[in-house]
């Protein structure tokens, strides 16, 4: 059985946070994958916004490994 593994990724800033949604996409495996992604918005006190995404994905061996 495999394990799900989640990333929650935050930011207040919208360029802030799409570098660091990309760079944890980026560090991914070739092998690992990209089950689903909930993305929110919130209002924050006091004015702004803030940005979250929860990935969820899953380690996996790549082919011809047993």
């Amino acid at each position: 059985m495999v394990d799900p593994k989640f990333k929650l990724i935050t930011s207040h800033e919208q360029d802030l946070f799409e570098q660091r949604l990309s760079d944890f996409v980026d560090g991914l495996s070739r092998d690992d994958v990209i089950v689903d992604v909930k993305f929110s918005t919130a209002a924050r006190p006091g004015g702004g916004v803030e940005y979250s995404a929860l990935v969820h994905y899953q380690e996996t061996s790549p082919w011809g490994d047993s």
